[in-house]
């Protein structure tokens, strides 16, 4: 199993997958032990129930979904965040897993 399990969260999990296939790489670069998944909204409350999630990521396309979130994974002492619109444009994996990271310690 992984030091660190990082959802990430968008509207069909399609856009997201290729920024999880670089934060892998960003995180092999620094030597992480790191699960990073990606999933569409209407499966984020099934994994959560499912798996150890150490930090939950919102694409900026669903952010709405923020207040929804907010109560499941404060009960659960899971940090949540929106990814920076920017970074997720870009597909700027290292920044994204930055953002991750410092939001678990």
């Amino acid at each position: 199993m992984a030091d660190k399990t990082i959802m990430l969260v968008c509207s069909a999990g399609m856009s997201t997958s290729l920024l999880v296939t670089k934060m892998e790489k960003a995180a092999e670069a620094r030597g992480l032990d790191a699960e990073i998944f990606a999933v569409s909204a209407s499966e984020a409350d099934t994994n959560l129930e499912s798996k150890n999630i150490d930090v939950m990521l919102l694409g900026p396309q669903v952010r709405f979904m923020k207040a929804q979130f907010e109560p499941k994974l404060a009960e659960k002492g899971i940090p949540l965040e929106v990814i920076n619109m920017q970074d997720y444009g870009m597909m700027n994996g290292e920044k994204v897993l930055d953002q991750a990271l410092s939001l678990m310690k």
